[in-house]
């Protein structure tokens, strides 16, 4: 197989409803998408920076920059065509693991395409429904929280995550769990937090939590590791994984006890593999978290989160929850179980 041709076409999509983190507050998401072409089949990607630094030092326009003088003249230049290969040559640059990813996806796509298979079958995926969550941003007040929690629940979804930050954290957490008692539910801070904070986040030990995923600043561990020790509900790490070595570092650490998966920011689905792989081996479940991607970012994650270990319900919800109209036709819809 030879690659004949890479588009790369940059998008904005318009969010149904704001949608806010300890980052910010969003109306819509801007991103790339990464089309590769051969033999007339072509295979799409999606790379998952934003427009700003917020999430990851890796913006649209840094993104655009590395692909087109650097990754893609890599694919050219080595005769490159399958994913494996290119994600053994790209490593000769550093960082920029969403741009990575989203070429590495457009790849993995064209290969399965090729070979006439799903991709979850080129992953090593195990599973056909993939069991899934929400997730609700930071709102105006919370009555307007819980009111926007019900709906979902009857839709279907198996858990339900909280975004929060400093001042929007204990009391909503006891709210929501006052008035839906037995739902999944876990808490998400992009690291808003530090460990001046530790006698508060303790508090969220009350609520049952499923688990408080990255309370403190991207790359850390140590001060994860230190948290973790004094509290019952298990950290999830995010941010701070960005590769294999990582988790490695954070599991021998007791960082945490789970793992969030997002292929773009690890780098590409074989760094996305080990770290699954290396997790499984110590009995640390993982699953599958999102950028708000649209379908086509969001199809690659249902493939990814196909694998033995995902355990935890992954946040890759239907097209609608953030979308009015996807760039995928039939759009991803959530089954009454709750699964996709």
């Amino acid at each position: 197989m030879k690659i004949e041709r890479v588009d790369l076409s940059l998008l904005y999509l318009p969010y149904v409803r704001f949608f806010e983190t300890s980052l910010g507050r969003e109306e819509g998401r801007e991103f790339i998408i990464v089309k590769v072409h051969s033999e007339g089949l072509c295979g799409y990607g999606e790379v998952v920076a934003q427009a700003t630094p917020s999430y990851s030092y890796e913006t649209t326009a840094t993104a655009w920059l590395i692909l087109r003088d650097f990754l893609i003249p890599l694919l050219f230049s080595k005769d490159l065509a399958r994913p494996e290969e290119f994600y053994r040559e790209a490593r000769r640059y550093r960082g920029h693991p969403m741009a990575k990813a989203g070429l590495e996806l457009a790849l993995w796509d064209l290969q399965a395409k090729k070979a006439g298979v799903p991709l979850a079958k080129l992953y090593g995926g195990t599973r056909p429904d993939i069991e899934v969550g929400v997730s609700l941003g930071i709102e105006n007040s919370i009555p307007e929280l819980l009111e926007r929690i019900m709906p979902f629940i009857g839709e279907g979804y198996r858990r339900i995550k909280l975004k929060i930050k400093p001042g929007w954290d204990i009391e909503v957490v006891k709210e929501v769990r006052k008035h839906f008692p037995d739902i999944l539910l876990q808490t998400d801070a992009n690291g808003a937090y530090s460990l001046k904070d530790k006698a508060g986040l303790k508090m969220l030990d009350a609520f049952n939590l499923l688990l408080l995923e990255q309370p403190f600043p991207p790359y850390d561990l140590w001060d994860h590791s230190r948290l973790q020790k004094e509290m019952k509900t298990p950290l999830c790490l995010d941010e701070s994984i960005i590769s294999e070595d990582t988790a490695r570092q954070a599991l021998e650490m007791k960082s945490c006890r789970v793992i969030n998966i997002k292929v773009g920011r690890v780098g590409g689905m074989v760094e996305a593999r080990k770290i699954h792989d290396v997790c499984r081996r110590e009995g640390i479940p993982v699953w599958c978290g999102g950028m708000l991607e649209s379908g086509i970012g969001r199809a690659h994650n249902l493939h990814i989160a196909s694998l033995p270990n995902f355990k935890l319900p992954s946040d890759l919800s239907a097209s609608k929850r953030y979308y009015k109209e996807d760039l995928i036709d039939p759009p991803i819809e959530l089954q009454r179980d709750g699964t996709i």
